[in-house]
This record gives C-alpha cells, sequence and structure tokens, in this order.
C-alpha cells in the first residue's frame, strides 16, 4: 500500500493532492485517492457514502463540510463511525484540510472526505 496522500493545496471547487489536480469531490484513504465522489443526497452525509472508508478503518475520518461548511453530518452517521471504531472530525474544507495535515503527522491511519464546494 502506498504512504499517506499529502494535500498540496485547496481552493473553491479544486484541490490538489500528489500532484494530481481534482474538481470534484474526493475521498482520500490510507493509500490512495477516490475521485469524483458523491453522496446520495448531495449535502447530507450517509452511512452508504462512505462505504469505501468504512471498508478502509482509518483510525481518523476528516469530514470537509463544503467551503461554507453547507453539507451536513447527521447524528446518526457519526454514531456509526463512532462504533465503528472512527474518530469524525468535521469542518469546512479549508480547515478540514488543515485539519487533516495535522493528523496524517501524527502517523495514525486518517482518512478524509472532502465536499470542494458549497
Amino acid at each position: 500500500m502506498a504512504g499517506q496522500p499529502k494535500i498540496e493545496s485547496y481552493s473553491f471547487g479544486k484541490i490538489e493532492i500528489d500532484g494530481h489536480v481534482y474538481t470534484a469531490d474526493v475521498i482520500i484513504l490510507p493509500g490512495g485517492v477516490r475521485a469524483n465522489w458523491w453522496r446520495d443526497e448531495g449535502h447530507v452525509l450517509k452511512v452508504a457514502d462512505l462505504a469505501a472508508v468504512l471498508e478502509a478503518a482509518p483510525e481518523v475520518l476528516v469530514v470537509g463540510q463544503g467551503a461554507h461548511g453547507l453539507m451536513q453530518v447527521p447524528e446518526p452517521t457519526l454514531a456509526h463511525l463512532r462504533e465503528g471504531g472512527i474518530e469524525a472530525v468535521c469542518a469546512p474544507t479549508a480547515r478540514a484540510v488543515e485539519i487533516y495535515s495535522q493528523r496524517c503527522g501524527e502517523g495514525r491511519p486518517v482518512a478524509a472526505a472532502l465536499h470542494l464546494t458549497c
């Protein structure tokens, strides 16, 4: 498995990870990026939207809720993550990118689910 992906930059609607530019939402897993991530209800994060994260079972999931924080993360989703032993940290995407980088520096497996707009 490759190392933890590194976010190099983020701006509204655009993120650069390990030299690749993405213009649609992404999931970052230890070892790789899942491009063009979309949710069943767009601005509501459900457990089903996180199947790849749940399979990877990182210790931490950083959720980028969009540039203005419009993507909701309901309590049932957070509870499911906690029950699976995954710590969830939610923030507007610019802050989530900072948190992701900090948490990766701790040497623990970290994933991110990032909404790039709204």
